[in-house]
């Protein structure tokens, strides 16, 4: 079923120089074809189409972790790593506490449906074995990403009980391309990493990252902030972290004793600069403007693209191919796509039967023929198509 928001999208007004007679015609023409692509584009959201809810495979591993989080796909072929896989984290463990998974699953998208605990292991991290710092231990939430130079980076923010009292700062864990653990980023700014994105330009890489516990206190509300982190990465060597800055602050978040954690989730880097961010307790996506290049942290949770209507407790977060936004919704089992000025397009029913707390991590198909995302509802991966 596709439900669609009649609102108009908003347009902006632009200065032009006064044309000759002679190229009125001209000028009406392009701006008439400007106008229908730009009806056009709205009128055909890119998850429009698709209407089937596909199940791929189970995203339980052998030691029996469950609840999958963050999702990527394997961008070239390098160590253990292939091409088109989807790399997937897991935050509970087999007892379902969350805060305590210590998997990252590589799923090939044409595997036969497997029975749980049949997905094939990218690394399995031991919390006491990692090379540097990690505050609380290992707990791998939404923050994956997988470095050009193909280094991967997860984040951590663990529990010892599966309790939100428990809850500590964890860091960001760099495996290399065999999936073993090379270097931690702790401290600072990282405190809870919960989501992530990742923006190359030649041998720098950019990770926004969503940190969740700072000032958590007594009444276990907090304000989270977005950190901007910069990685040298260079082909055959670790990656090098040698700038860190807070460039957003003030979104709500809290921990609960059913999500453990609610706040900033979802974040994707968009066309015009903007850094999207799904505020989960706020119902809406912000935007921190110019988050490449900006100096100063932008207060109050940012710049608010849309809220309510189609959008229920957003959590996952990724670009379509045309720049739209799409979120998954925490709240209900759909996936919502929302341009960028703020017009809510269409949602489509991912997981209408588990509903609520069924959805996390998504990421568009390198075919484009589909999103693929991660389903906590039944610990599978799935494809909307």
């Amino acid at each position: 079923m596709t439900d669609r928001d009649s609102t108009p999208s908003r347009s902006g007004g632009i200065r032009r120089r006064a044309a000759r007679p002679g190229a009125v015609a001209v000028i009406a023409v392009a701006a008439l074809l400007a106008f229908a692509a730009v009806a056009f584009a709205t009128n055909s959201p890119f998850i429009g189409p698709f209407s089937t809810s596909t199940t791929i495979t189970t995203t339980v591993p052998t030691n029996g972790d469950l609840n999958p989080y963050g999702i990527v796909t394997v961008p070239r072929s390098i160590g253990h790593l292939v091409a088109g896989d989807l790399l997937i984290s897991n935050f509970n463990d087999s007892g379902n506490n969350q805060g305590e998974g210590t998997t990252l699953v590589e799923i090939p998208p044409d595997s036969a449906d497997l029975a749980a605990g049949n997905a094939p292991v990218f690394a399995t991290i031991d919390a006491g074995h990692l090379p540097g710092p990690c505050p609380g231990g290992v707990g791998l939430t939404t923050a994956l990403s997988v470095l050009p130079n193909g280094y991967v980076v997860v984040g951590s923010l663990p529990t010892s009980d599966g309790k939100p009292d428990s809850v500590a700062a964890g860091c960001l864990i760099v495996l290399n391309p065999w999936g073993r653990p090379v270097e931690t980023i702790a401290g600072g700014a990282i405190d809870g990493p919960w989501d992530m994105t990742a923006v190359s330009q030649g041998p720098v890489t950019t990770l926004f990252v969503t940190s969740v516990l700072p000032n958590i206190g007594a009444t276990q509300a907090s304000t989270a902030i977005v950190v901007r982190l910069r990685l040298l990465t260079i082909p055959g060597v670790r990656p090098i972290p040698f700038d860190e800055d807070v460039i957003g602050t003030g979104f709500p978040a809290r921990t609960d004793q059913a999500a453990l954690v609610i706040g900033p989730t979802g974040v994707a880097l968009g066309r015009n600069g903007d850094l999207y961010v799904a505020d989960t307790l706020g119902n809406r996506i912000a935007a921190i403007p110019d988050a490449l290049h900006r100096m100063f942290p932008f207060p109050n949770g940012g710049l608010t693209v849309s809220s309510a209507n189609f959008l229920n407790a957003p959590l996952g977060m990724t670009l379509a191919p045309n720049g739209d936004i799409l979120t998954a919704n925490g709240g209900d089992g759909y996936i919502v796509e929302t341009a960028p000025g703020g017009t809510q397009l269409v949602r489509q029913g991912a997981d209408l039967a588990n509903g609520a707390g069924a959805l996390f991590g998504l990421t568009v198909a390198p075919t484009g023929n589909g999103v693929y995302f991660v389903d906590d509802g039944d610990n599978t991966l799935r494809l909307l198509h």
